[in-house]
C-alpha cells in the first residue's frame, strides 16, 4: 500500500491510525498542502485524486480517497481488530459520531475554507469547532465508556483525536468538554495513535517533531 498524506492533515491522520491499528505496513508519499502553492494541485496528484485532497491510498490495485471510505475498506478487508462494533446500535452510534466530526466540524475549518476567511480565520475555526464540540460532548455523555462508544476503540475515536488536535491548534478552550478531553487523553496513550501522530511523520518539520 502507498499512502499519500500530509503530516498535519486530520483526514490523513485518521487513516494512519487505522493502518497502525490493523498492522498494515505501507509506503508514505508526503503531499505538502502549503509548499509550491499546494502540491495537491499538481497535475500528477489530480490524476490520482481528482478532488485534490489528502489522503489517498493505493491498495490492492485500486486508489481510494476520502478517509472514511478508506477506513471502511480496511475494516472489510482486515477485520481485526474491529473498528465497527458488531452490535447494530453501537455501530450506528460510531458512524454518527464519525459523521458528526468529518461532515459537521472538520470541513468547516479546513485549509481551503480558512484561506477564504482571511484575517477572521482563527475566530471562524474556533466558532466551528466550539459549536460542534458542544453537541459532541452531549452525545458522548450517553455513548462513552473508556472511549467514544463503550470500551473498544472504534472509527469514532479515529476521528476524535485529530479533531481535538485541530481544536488545540486553533486555541479552543477545552475546559467545557471534559468527556472529549478524557477520551482523547486515553487514546493518545495507545501505540497506534502515538506512531501516527503528526509530530512523528517523515514530512514533519524539524521544529514540530516530537
Amino acid at each position: 500500500p502507498v499512502l499519500y498524506s500530509y503530516f498535519r492533515s486530520s483526514c490523513s491522520w485518521r487513516v494512519r491510525i487505522a493502518l497502525a491499528l490493523k498492522g498494515i505496513s505501507y509506503d508514505l508519499v508526503p503531499v505538502n498542502l502549503i509548499k509550491d502553492g499546494g502540491q495537491q494541485f499538481s497535475a500528477e496528484f489530480k490524476a490520482l485524486n481528482p478532488m485534490q485532497q489528502v489522503p489517498a491510498l493505493k491498495i490492492d490495485g485500486i486508489t481510494l480517497s476520502q478517509s472514511l471510505a478508506i477506513i471502511n475498506y480496511l475494516e472489510e478487508t482486515h477485520p481485526n481488530p474491529r473498528l465497527l462494533p458488531q452490535d447494530p446500535k453501537k455501530r450506528a452510534q460510531v458512524r454518527m459520531i464519525a459523521d458528526h466530526i468529518v461532515s459537521g466540524i472538520q470541513p468547516l475549518q479546513n485549509l481551503s475554507v480558512l484561506k477564504q476567511m482571511g484575517e477572521k480565520k482563527m475566530e471562524w475555526a474556533q466558532n466551528c469547532i466550539t459549536s460542534g464540540f458542544q453537541a459532541l460532548e452531549q452525545i458522548l455523555q450517553h455513548t462513552a465508556g473508556h472511549y467514544c462508544v463503550g470500551d473498544e476503540v472504534s472509527m469514532a475515536d479515529l476521528c476524535l483525536v485529530p479533531q481535538v488536535a485541530n481544536a488545540e491548534r486553533f486555541k479552543v478552550d477545552m475546559s467545557p468538554y471534559p468527556t472529549i478531553t478524557r477520551i482523547n487523553k486515553a487514546l493518545l496513550e495507545l501505540e497506534a495513535f502515538k506512531i501516527s501522530h503528526p509530530s512523528r511523520q517523515p514530512d514533519t518539520p524539524a521544529e514540530l517533531r516530537a
